[in-house]
């Protein structure tokens, strides 16, 4: 309650920032030319608006997108505001370990040093499909890709926070909603179950998967004395086309919610202080709402279950088709 009242309001929070802040709000005069970053799906709304700013702030971005005419025409956008803007493309299908192994091996064939991850792309309350790796569609594009994205660049961002004595820093985009998961959290035996499936709840567990996967990520990396930072945030209700599968739906709920919903550079805010403010070094394993840290669900700060999560992760990435 107290987040929705602090939404409406428009307060701003201790950070000194609020839900009306936008993302060159919470980046202005900060310099990131030393800095390269990769946002998943940032071809599009939160995700363009996020490469855009980081890129103005002089950080080198490289746009992570399935469809690669979309993320060149992002590149063009943004490109078209800031001719300095450094920005490179990588086709990136979450939802295919394959597609996520070979964007990997692309972007460190490329030697470029990687300070920030930013797992933005996402879907959102799709009817039941399994993936190519036969995982069901939403846990596969939201969670596992990531998941996997984040392990096969660890090393890269190890070494390049070793080598710089900069900070890394990976950011989860998870949502409120992760709260309304299935009872107990994640459907471990059920994953793939077409009987058990709720298109919403589905989207729920992916997004507090995002949530423990940071918690445990954040963790193993305190544990290892790394010098890189993971959290997790939710960007806020924006309409845009990852609603596409319930947009009849949504527009209903904003009419009765508009004091609630961001513009997408308010949407972008979040993510992008996490990223880049510097007075959030060495804040790891935390949870974000308006640009300030808030407490997630219950299940979200289960360590057993973000334990269980990583395990049966692991087992799923190993998936040999």
């Amino acid at each position: 309650m107290k987040d929705i009242f602090a939404t409406m309001t428009g307060l701003r929070g201790p950070s000194g920032f609020g839900s009306g802040s936008t993302a060159e709000d919470v980046t202005r005069n900060i310099d990131a030319s030393h800095l390269t970053a990769i946002v998943t799906g940032g071809a599009s709304e939160i995700g363009e608006e996020t490469a855009r700013v980081l890129a103005l702030r002089g950080v080198h971005v490289i746009i992570a997108a399935r469809n690669t005419n979309a993320a060149q025409a992002s590149k063009a956008r943004i490109l078209a505001t800031n001719p300095s803007a450094r920005v490179d493309t990588l086709n990136l299908d979450l939802s295919s370990i394959k597609s996520v192994t070979a964007f990997a091996e692309a972007f460190l064939s490329m030697a470029l040093p990687l300070n920030i991850l930013i797992n933005n792309a996402g879907v959102m309350f799709c009817p039941f499909r399994l993936s190519e790796d036969g995982i069901e569609t939403q846990f596969a594009t939201n969670h596992i890709g990531h998941f996997l994205l984040t392990n096969l660049l660890l090393e890269k961002m190890k070494t390049t926070a070793k080598e710089t004595g900069i900070e890394g820093r990976i950011v989860n985009l998870s949502s409120i909603y992760h709260s309304r998961t299935y009872p107990g959290g994640i459907l471990f035996e059920a994953i793939n179950d077409k009987s058990r499936y709720s298109e919403k709840r589905a989207y729920a567990q992916s997004k507090l998967a995002n949530i423990l996967h940071a918690v445990a990520l954040s963790n193993r990396l305190k544990d290892e004395g790394v010098n890189i930072s993971v959290n997790a945030v939710h960007p806020g209700l924006i309409m845009t086309n990852l609603m596409r599968h319930s947009k009849a739906l949504m527009r209903l709920f904003q009419v009765a919610t508009y004091v609630l919903w961001k513009t997408v550079p308010q949407g972008a805010a979040t993510t992008c202080y996490v990223a880049l403010h510097p007075t959030l070094n060495g804040v790891t394993g935390k949870y974000f709402i308006d640009c300030n840290e808030r407490q997630p669900s219950k299940l979200a700060r289960d360590l057993k279950l973000a334990k269980r999560l990583w395990d049966f992760s692991e087992k799923l990435v190993q998936y040999d088709k």
